[in-house]
């Protein structure tokens, strides 16, 4: 891909160091905090339709939940996705050819509760024999984190953790809980922060004590053949894919259709371990 003489570039061995060792890293004030509260103002608007829609929002714990979205229902999708962080760490991690497979937001309302300790999904062979990243869950707060909202905590590191203990490949037992403990880093992002990590490694919710919600947009890609689409039904109408660049076209690993479609979402096994919403 050319660049432009003015796109900014990032330290790709800092940004693949990065991920491949604590499995997370972020850029500070990526985005205007206007361009967040617009933001903002569509996920809340999103959240209210999708409470009162069956299977519109998949419960995550108590007082918590995900929704799976369609790119088109936000505003600012496009520039999102044409960050030029965003684009190099994706290209520098995943290869050139990567794939936008999902996207949707998170919300620990007031009450939430610490979530197990978890992965987003099993790990592939890929992972585990082939020690490679074949996948990456980009996050944006909408509001300014504060310590009684709930922060997202991670254990660096545990991307590799071998999985033959887990329920499900994705839930250690609690006779490990002590080491992630030990290593737990709680994250506290402001409006306008971006950060990305591998999904395997171990993280959690924690209690929301606020009377605030805590939402979080969840941005999915793959590298080609990890296989992450088939959970997900990434559509895009026709009319507003023929709006992209050819080469944001080509990132999206989506369905084409004339109507958005309401989205059936397949996230039962968190909802089975993380208890009713």
């Amino acid at each position: 891909m050319t660049q432009a003489i003015d796109t900014p570039t990032y330290d790709v061995a800092a940004i693949m160091g990065s991920l491949y060792g604590a499995g997370i890293t972020g850029l500070k004030g990526a985005f205007p905090r206007e361009w967040v509260q617009q933001l903002g103002e569509d996920l809340a608007r999103l959240y209210t339709e999708a409470l009162q829609r069956p299977g519109g929002a998949v419960g995550r714990g108590t007082n918590r939940h995900y929704v799976e979205i369609h790119p088109e229902d936000i505003r600012g999708f496009e520039t999102l996705i044409t960050h030029p962080w965003v684009q190099q760490v994706c290209a520098a991690v995943l290869g050139p050819d990567y794939q936008i497979v999902e996207i949707g937001f998170d919300v620990p309302n007031p009450g939430a509760k610490d979530q197990p300790w978890h992965r987003d999904f099993p790990a592939t062979d890929t992972t585990l024999r082939e020690r490679r990243l074949d996948s990456l869950a980009f996050n944006i707060t909408t509001v300014d984190v504060e310590p009684d909202m709930g922060p997202f905590e991670i254990a660096p590191g545990t991307q590799w953790d071998d999985p033959s203990s887990f329920d499900h490949g994705m839930f250690p037992p609690a006779t490990l809980y002590p080491r992630y403990e030990a290593l737990r880093e709680q994250k506290m992002p402001r409006m306008g922060d971006i950060s990305v990590r591998s999904a395997l490694t171990i993280h959690r919710g924690t209690a929301n004590t606020s009377n605030k919600p805590r939402p979080v947009l969840v941005l999915g890609v793959d590298a080609p053949g990890a296989g992450h689409h088939e959970k997900h039904d990434l559509q895009l109408t026709r009319r507003y894919y023929d709006t992209l660049a050819p080469d944001v076209q080509r990132h999206l690993l989506c369905r084409l259709v004339d109507e958005l479609e309401p989205i059936m979402q397949g996230h039962t096994i968190e909802g089975l371990m993380m208890g009713d919403a």
